[in-house]
Formats: structure tokens, C-alpha cells, sequence
């Protein structure tokens, strides 16, 4: 998963990015809402014109790629409970789930994102909270499983499991571009010494199959 930071300005309309000083003490969980969107479609949105909310975020992630649209040193306004210094909006991290295409995987990269954060921090799976904690709103809806919150419980579990094992790793190295056969496919990451890159880009544009097991987490490649 590359990992990128695309800022929003300051001056963004509807007052999206505030730049308050916060420290975070929580990281808040929500689902897009958009079953058609991508991470990059949802960076663009919080700069669209059409866009009248006043509600945005900190990193959005998907099956390809997180995404950090805010600095995490600054408040965003996410949880839905208010401007004080104690509620959501001011001390937590906002992180969006997309919803579009291979929901397992970018349900995965969401669980390794989230454990490196909090490995990064010296904190446990205690400090993360839903959307419906802060304002009673049923997000991450994807994970409500009719009242019981199934979902909540199962992602909780895998990011522990990843901060456990050891499974956290995010690249946040320097920024290549890769060819394939005189083609760009995809943008990778050099991270002491090595290119990471999505194995999908790359064994696509080789005229391979790509198949993703999320039960093994296995990437089949035919030829």
C-alpha cells in the first residue's frame, strides 16, 4: 500500500481545514458512505466546488492507497459532536474506509495502516473508536451487522493481531514511478533499497492474472 500526503489549503471553503493544534488521543473509524468512490475521488471531493459541507478528514484509504489529506497535528471536523477541545472533532484522528472495489483488501490496508499508527504512538486497539461513538451516527455502517457491530469487533481484532505480529508496515519512502515496456502502471515507493509497487499494476500490464485471496492473504499471479 503506498502511503502519500496531499494536503488540502487552509483556506479550503466551508472551513475544512481549521488548522487547530491538536494532539491527538484517539483514532476514529468511519466508512465513506460511497460505494462507488475511490481515495483519491474522496481527496478531490473535499476540494470540489460543488462540495457545501462542512465535514472533513484526516486520511482516506482504499485497496490501493492511503491517503493523508490533513496533518494529523490539525483538527478535522469528522465525529460529528461539536468544536470543544475535548470532543472528537478536536482530539481525534478521522480515518475513512472506502467502500468501492476490493472491499477485503481495503479493509486489510485499512487494519495495517491503523496498526502502524498506533504502533507509532506506544498505544493499543483501546484508543480506537467508531464514529458512533462521538455523535450516536451508524458509521462505520459497514461494520454495524444489524445492531451487533460485528464488523467493529473483527476489525479491531485484526488490527491488534497485525500491531502483534509485527504486520504494520506502511511505506512512506521517496516516490517513484514505474515502467513497464516503456509504460507507467503505477506509483511505487523506494524505501531503503527497495521498490515497493502493487503487484496488480505491474503483472497487469505483463499480460498476467491477478488474484487476491483476503481469507489467506495470498496474491495469485497467472501467466
Amino acid at each position: 500500500m503506498i502511503y502519500r500526503k496531499d494536503y488540502i489549503p487552509s483556506k479550503t471553503a466551508c472551513n475544512r481545514r481549521p488548522a487547530l493544534a491538536m494532539t491527538a488521543t484517539t483514532i476514529t473509524i468511519h466508512n465513506t458512505g460511497n460505494p462507488s468512490s475511490t481515495a483519491a475521488n474522496e481527496r478531490s471531493w473535499l476540494t470540489n466546488d460543488t462540495n457545501n459541507r462542512q465535514a472533513s478528514f484526516h486520511i482516506v484509504v482504499d485497496s490501493k492507497e492511503a491517503i493523508e489529506c490533513i496533518p494529523l497535528t490539525e483538527n478535522a471536523w469528522h465525529a460529528g459532536d461539536g468544536s470543544k477541545v475535548g470532543s472528537g472533532n478536536r482530539s481525534s484522528i478521522g480515518v475513512e474506509i472506502c467502500e468501492s472495489g476490493d472491499y477485503a483488501k481495503t479493509l486489510d490496508n485499512a487494519a495495517t495502516l491503523v496498526a502502524s499508527m498506533l504502533k507509532e504512538r506506544g498505544w493499543g486497539v483501546d484508543r480506537l473508536r467508531r464514529h458512533f461513538d462521538w455523535s450516536g451516527k451508524i458509521c462505520p455502517h459497514l461494520m454495524y451487522g444489524s445492531g451487533k457491530w460485528t464488523g467493529w469487533t473483527a476489525f479491531k481484532n485484526m488490527v491488534d493481531y497485525k500491531l502483534k505480529t509485527g504486520g504494520v508496515a506502511v511505506n512512506k519512502g521517496v516516490k517513484v514511478t514505474v515502467n513497464v515496456n516503456g509504460k507507467k502502471v503505477a506509483d511505487g515507493v523506494l524505501d531503503n533499497g527497495t521498490t515497493y509497487t502493487p503487484a496488480r499494476a505491474v503483472a497487469e500490464a505483463l499480460g498476467a492474472t491477478v488474484v487476491y485471496d483476503a481469507e489467506t492473504k495470498t496474491v495469485n499471479i497467472t501467466k
